[in-house]
């Protein structure tokens, strides 16, 4: 007997050993990475220190770059996590994060796989999902437990899938003009295959993206300052990695035509603030849906509270006159009206 239970306390040692080993290949590894400089095809310049989460997913070995912004007062003891918009990065919550570490959070900016200073895998399967499993295995790589998830556009689409997935480590969800409010197959969008949409990325640039962004994202509106994120972007998909990059966005808009989660919004158990500007009118495919299908899409002055009604617990603050980006367009207004919910 003693013989059997000194066995089967080394077969137990040694079994957790290797449970400890595939969970530490399985949870990754975080190291520090220059914020500026080449990386992943992206040569911009971060607002805070950068850092490096490898891990592996879908057989292979990818990395997601990611900031850890520190309280600038007395921590409150909470995080937030910022995720960006299909055409936006982490950086471009900077304003924000400085805002919410004005306040005692503890702000993640992550970029996503597939995006920005983040790897461009040559073949992915792009969920909501797939975003919201890494974006949790970030933060427990990092040790953190409970969120607050804040997203724009696609980020916010994102967000509420992560709400639905972890709602037991969710506090509160916030999204700024998330697309995802509509079905757009349901509407009438045709389909357009990858490569189709591969050579519509391919062919992206400083022209394509400010003509798509100035009357959607900022209501006609242009100002020098928007010129930093449409160069941000142009800057990618003229890299060095600039084919793997417009192959991965044409997956990714292929997954949010195909992924809708406006179905499960009366599923959404956290507390949730929708802020809304009302003149926004952003559609996946309108652009090349016929007339009649574009004439019903994109109606944030109807859709925003649509999705607030269909929500459990769910708040809209709708800014008038304001587009997409509405934390960009006015960002001390929206932060204010952010900031004083938080604090409720």
């Amino acid at each position: 007997m003693k013989i059997f239970t000194v066995v089967a306390a080394v077969l137990v040692g040694h079994f957790a050993s290797i449970l400890d080993v595939v969970a530490g290949q399985m949870m990754g590894t975080i190291g520090d990475v220059p914020s500026d400089g080449e990386m992943n095809g992206s040569n911009f310049t971060y607002p805070f220190p950068l850092q490096k989460y490898k891990f592996a997913s879908q057989r292979q070995e990818v990395e997601m770059v990611f900031m850890d912004v520190a309280p600038t007062v007395e921590p409150n003891g909470k995080v937030a996590v910022c995720l960006h918009g299909k055409n936006f990065c982490g950086p471009t919550w900077e304003a924000t994060a400085r805002k919410l570490a004005g306040v005692g959070y503890r702000v993640i900016l992550p970029d996503q796989v597939g995006f920005c200073k983040s790897s461009k895998p040559d073949s992915y399967q792009y969920t909501l999902q797939q975003f919201s499993f890494n974006t949790r295995s970030l933060l427990r790589a990092l040790g953190i437990g409970n969120v607050t998830v804040i997203g724009h556009s696609l980020g916010g689409m994102t967000s509420i899938r992560f709400g639905l997935m972890f709602p037991e480590i969710v506090e509160r969800i916030a999204v700024m003009n998330p697309i995802g409010l509509e079905d757009w197959r349901a509407l009438g969008v045709p389909y357009m295959s990858i490569d189709d949409l591969y050579t519509s990325e391919s062919q992206s640039n400083y022209s394509s993206i400010r003509g798509y962004e100035q009357p959607t994202y900022y209501v006609g509106e242009w100002q020098d300052s928007y010129d930093v994120w449409v160069n941000m972007l142009v800057n990618i998909y003229q890299g060095s990695e600039a084919a793997r990059f417009s192959f991965n966005q044409a997956l990714v808009t292929d997954m949010a035509l195909s992924d809708p989660v406006v179905y499960e919004f009366g599923m959404l158990q956290p507390r949730t603030l929708l802020l809304i500007g009302d003149k926004d009118n952003t559609a996946l495919g309108k652009q090349w849906s016929p007339p009649e299908v574009q004439a019903k899409l994109g109606h944030y002055d109807v859709l925003g509270k649509q999705a607030a009604a269909a929500m459990p617990n769910a708040e809209i603050i709708e800014f008038a006159g304001l587009g997409h980006a509405p934390q960009i367009q006015q960002p001390d207004t929206v932060h204010d009206a952010l900031l004083a919910w938080l604090a409720k």
